[in-house]
């Protein structure tokens, strides 16, 4: 059993030994990834140790327990130690996704339902604000487009970790089951008659990504500016500040006019510009190595959804994996781990099993 270990311990020492060479750091880019692979071994060697330790401990028992009786109870703890040992390190050997330390940039955006929309999606806006908060990430509005009632047309905001993480801990390991379609059942504000509404908000997340993971040739875009619309401080609306720029290659088109100064604005348009280029790359990867890939659901249509909050009787459901619950104004006020440990773990046995 777990003999890919054996491999994982010679590529561990020969990481060890590249680290410890003083050139490599010379190579800021590859000593940073040899770090984060070295990282990403530690803990399952450990897990690994302690499986053979107490595999060792359960044999030394036996032996005595065949002279000795008293030993039949320690070795019955010992193998109860060991079968939560061997969970552990099965769940440590399941494939990573190479972006679970990544900070995401979150978009959300109004669908079906108009004003109430626009609504519910400041709703799940301010959701993700205060899951941020209680996680201890730092989050940031990079473009908003308001509706007229107060809600958002669409929004973007960049979450970020803060200080060091645990491998595969980042934001994207968490936010990421959050991409897709979600749905709200209740009385708007603006139904006089007290009759329930169905309106739906789609939520996007990519992985922010780093200048090494996406390659962006100048030459590739084209970049337009003109004049902010909508709320601003002086001079935002009276200049042109507002920047879009075009990826030629492939078609994306980002805009951003939140900030005061048109190179603000392009600097934001192109970190969001470079996550949606690397999510794209990142599909098409997958797409050639699993019909069976994860996707999250790009329309905003009411039957297309992952999530549904029921405001009358205060009830969240994740349609995928059957989870629900009757604390919905705990989980808008930030209270969103158990509906999200609920995804991780039912995509972590997904997971073992097809790796079994």
């Amino acid at each position: 059993m777990f003999e890919a270990v054996e491999e994982l311990i010679g590529e561990h020492a020969d990481l060890e030994k590249q680290l410890a060479d003083p050139s490599v750091h010379a190579n800021q880019g590859r000593a940073k990834a040899l770090n984060k692979r070295y990282a990403e071994l530690t803990p399952i060697l450990a897990a690994y140790r302690e499986w053979k330790r107490l595999t060792g401990d359960i044999e030394t028992a036996r032996e005595l327990a065949a002279d000795d009786p008293d030993f039949l109870a320690e070795t019955k703890a010992l193998e109860a130690e060991r079968e939560t040992a061997t969970e552990r390190l099965r769940l440590l050997l399941v494939p990573r996704d190479p972006s679970d330390d990544k900070d995401v940039i979150l978009e959300i955006k109004a669908g079906e339902g108009g004003d109430e929309s626009a609504l519910f999606a400041s709703d799940l806006l301010r959701m993700y604000l205060r899951y941020a908060e209680r996680q201890g990430w730092k989050s940031e509005i990079i473009e908003a487009n308001e509706s007229d009632l107060g809600g958002y047309k669409d929004v973007q905001v960049a979450v970020k970790s803060r200080g060091q993480i645990e491998p595969g801990l980042g934001v994207w390991a968490r936010l990421k089951y959050e991409g897709g379609v979600h749905r709200v059942q209740r009385v708007p504000a603006t139904e006089s008659q007290g009759r329930i509404h169905t309106s739906a908000a789609g939520v996007l997340v990519l992985p922010e990504a780093e200048d090494v993971d996406v390659e962006v040739n100048a030459n590739d875009l084209r970049i337009d500016v003109y004049r902010s619309s909508g709320p601003g401080g002086q001079s935002v609306n009276t200049t042109d500040s507002a920047v879009r720029i075009t990826h030629l290659p492939t078609g994306i088109v980002v805009s951003c006019q939140n900030e005061k100064s048109q190179l603000q604005n392009k600097e934001q348009a192109l970190r969001i510009l470079r996550a949606r280029m690397l999510a794209a790359a990142q599909e098409e990867a997958e797409r050639e190595a699993s019909d069976a890939r994860r996707s999250q659901v790009r329309t905003v249509d009411r039957s297309e959804r992952v999530r549904t909050y029921n405001y009358p009787e205060n009830r969240i459901s994740d349609h995928r994996v059957g989870f629900k619950a009757y604390n919905l104004d705990q989980v808008l006020d930030g209270e969103l781990d158990p509906v999200i440990q609920a995804c991780v773990d039912a995509d972590s046995a997904a997971k073992l099993a097809a790796a079994q």
